[in-house]
């Protein structure tokens, strides 16, 4: 049986090397082959597929899914196609969305477009509950009405929409993932935890956000890339996945826990202006991801940050390079 050739696009971000070293990990499915297609902007890195590169089941092309033509000849080969390449950052997108709507509505249709002529037997596209809006209590289901608030969010509810009407314009296999907030190693140093380890690692203040109290719901990214793996391989056509990690807390709260793992104190905090339009709280209700295809978070959030902050302790020749790209 020939292996199964799958296109990640956005392959060399935090968690689309993350998917990749998995798949072709010790643990992984073994009969397949990787192409990543990455432009390599701020936050896609090389070294995030040092692990895999000489595997002669994985390729790398670096370039634009904006880019009709290579997108054609790259899904031409591939049989599966999990698209991660997306803007991410919600500060990035208040002060400019432009690249945002390039990159996640255009590219997406490139991507969605080129896939169809070559006939693609499964497209996963990787989206964010932020696309959910925000919510007082409860959780959301995969048909809540979307509400997204910022330009970030409003261009991957697009590209949900335009991906999710391929299946129902085309009949393409089109399944769609939206997670809750990533942590774990790789994770560029402008997103919370990252920022906040490296900053303290360093002895600099970390910036804390009107009065903390945003709640987010963690996901550590072996369980978010184990999510995406039974959705490829298991789920149904046509339909969207939550894939949430089940440990909900305010910012004030995480913060306080990376404090104590870094050996710091509130006398590191600084208090700053809140974010324009930053939404209050995030919840997936995960229900349909587990009774349909058996998936729970396996990662212990303690456990999983204690990892995360002695990995940035470990790996400063990763980190320190990318410092001066992030906003801050």
């Amino acid at each position: 049986m020939s292996p199964t050739e799958v296109l990640v696009t956005g392959g060399a971000g935090f968690i689309g090397s993350h998917y990749v070293r998995t798949l072709l990990g010790a643990g992984g499915p073994g009969e397949v082959t990787v192409t990543v297609l990455d432009k390599l902007t701020y936050a896609g890195n090389p070294a995030n597929l040092h692990a895999v590169r000489d595997d002669a089941r994985f390729s790398f092309v670096q370039g634009d899914i904006c880019d009709e033509q290579l997108v054609a000849r790259l899904t031409e080969r591939a049989g599966h196609v999990v698209h991660f390449a997306a803007e991410s950052h919600v500060d990035r997108s208040i002060l400019g969305s432009a690249a945002f709507v390039r990159t996640n509505v255009l590219g997406t249709q490139v991507l969605l477009d080129a896939a169809l002529r070559a006939g693609i037997r499964t497209f996963v596209h990787v989206s964010t509950d932020e696309v959910y809006g925000s919510i007082s209590e409860g959780s959301w289901p995969e048909d809540h009405p979307l509400g997204p608030t910022s330009p970030y969010s409003a261009s991957k509810a697009s590209s949900d929409l335009l991906a999710l009407s391929y299946h129902r314009t085309h009949g393409m296999d089109v399944r769609v993932t939206r997670c809750s907030n990533n942590y774990g190693h790789h994770h560029f140093p402008e997103k919370v935890i990252p920022l906040f380890v490296t900053n303290l690692l360093d002895g600099k203040k970390v910036p804390l956000y009107g009065d903390g109290r945003n709640v987010r719901d963690w996901l550590h990214i072996d369980d978010h890339v184990r999510g995406i793996e039974l959705v490829r391989t298991a789920g149904r056509p046509g339909e969207v996945y939550n894939i949430g990690g089940g440990t909900e807390l305010p910012n004030i709260e995480l913060l306080q826990l990376l404090l104590a793992e870094c050996g710091a104190g509130w006398e590191m905090v600084e208090w700053v202006a809140d974010r324009k339009g930053h939404d209050r709280r995030y919840s997936v209700d995960w229900t349909k991801i587990r009774t349909e295809l058996g998936y729970r978070p396996e990662k212990d959030f303690a456990t999983g940050l204690a990892e995360t902050v002695s990995w940035y302790r470990e790996n400063r020749g990763w980190w320190e390079p990318l410092k001066d790209r992030a906003v801050l």
